[in-house]
């Protein structure tokens, strides 16, 4: 009977474009594990830990045992790039000895995380292998990451971008369309294209927020004056988001599938081709092809 070489802690996450990447656990759950909307890491076995790295290196070499090589791989859990520096370069290394293959490994990345890490540093990790880190900005307005206790601020994710890009490292970035709410969303969608403007991302997507597990947890930290956008409001959203931003090479998707509307395209050159389709969702919303709401989740 065929077993898999690596023993995974369930739930395992990473993000859509990671699909066919070698999932590598070098810590489990999230080291931050605050943020009212994220239910990612909240069942008890997902406390946060880095693994041992006699455990990491043993996993490394049953994988290539098992597979020989791979292209590419994703550091789980939430947030690999908490772990020092060294001990990254360590796992970065013991990957390019296990799989003379690779080619890109990436990680999930909490602006905090790389607040006490040097643009030298993460150039090193950058030559050592490190390809892309994907940011969950959710949000460019202070009061909305204040209300959903993300522990972040408009400052601390520019100066984490700004840190990534200015290493050569490429940065995937990622916004909650609805977090603020109806009474903050104009300010959410401004302000989120502000923070963009500033920080050039090489990818942007868009997710919609969602409660699987119900609303409660949410409300306790953004108060009871939160309520949900509609489909419509949610359209109404994305334009003005799209309309504030200033790109001038950023490719850009909401094809996850807790979007409504799929958008593709490259910022800034396919800006008013990315509007005129949201316009005419939202005009006409039987012209367009909107995802049923059985097909959304997470």
């Amino acid at each position: 009977m065929y077993s898999f070489p690596i023993d995974y802690v369930e739930p395992v996450f990473r993000p859509p474009s990671e699909a066919k990447s070698l999932i590598l656990p070098v810590t489990n759950g999230c080291s931050w594990n605050k943020c009212t909307f994220c239910e990612m890491y909240t069942q008890p076995q997902k406390k946060f830990r880095a693994r041992k790295p006699d455990d990491v290196r043993a996993d490394i070499e049953k994988a290539a045992k098992a597979f020989g090589t791979v292209p590419r791989v994703f550091l789980a859990d939430g947030d690999a790039m908490v772990l020092p520096t060294r001990r990254l370069l360590e796992i970065l290394g013991d990957l390019k000895q296990g799989f003379p293959g690779l080619e890109r490994v990436s990680s999930y990345c909490l602006p905090r995380n790389l607040a006490k890490k040097s643009v030298q540093e993460l150039s090193e990790l950058k030559d050592a292998g490190l390809g892309i880190l994907y940011v969950g900005m959710e949000s460019g307005d202070d009061e909305v990451l204040r209300r959903v206790n993300k522990g972040e601020t408009w400052e601390t994710t520019r100066s984490a971008l700004n840190k990534i890009k200015q290493a050569g490292l490429t940065s995937s970035v990622m916004v909650l369309n609805g977090l603020g709410g109806e009474s903050l969303s104009r300010q959410h969608a401004i302000n989120t294209a502000t923070l963009c403007n500033e920080t050039q991302p090489d990818y942007l997507s868009t997710l919609v927020v969602s409660f699987p597990q119900g609303e409660e947890r949410f409300r306790e930290g953004f108060g009871e004056d939160f309520v949900p956008l509609s489909q419509q409001s949610l359209l109404e959203e994305i334009r003005v988001f799209l309309e504030h931003l200033e790109l001038d090479n950023t490719i850009f998707r909401s094809d996850h599938a807790s979007n409504y509307l799929v958008l593709k395209g490259v910022l800034g050159k396919d800006k008013q081709q990315l509007l005129d389709q949201v316009s005419l969702a939202i005009t006409q919303p039987d012209a367009v092809p909107l995802r049923a709401e059985w097909m959304r989740g997470l």
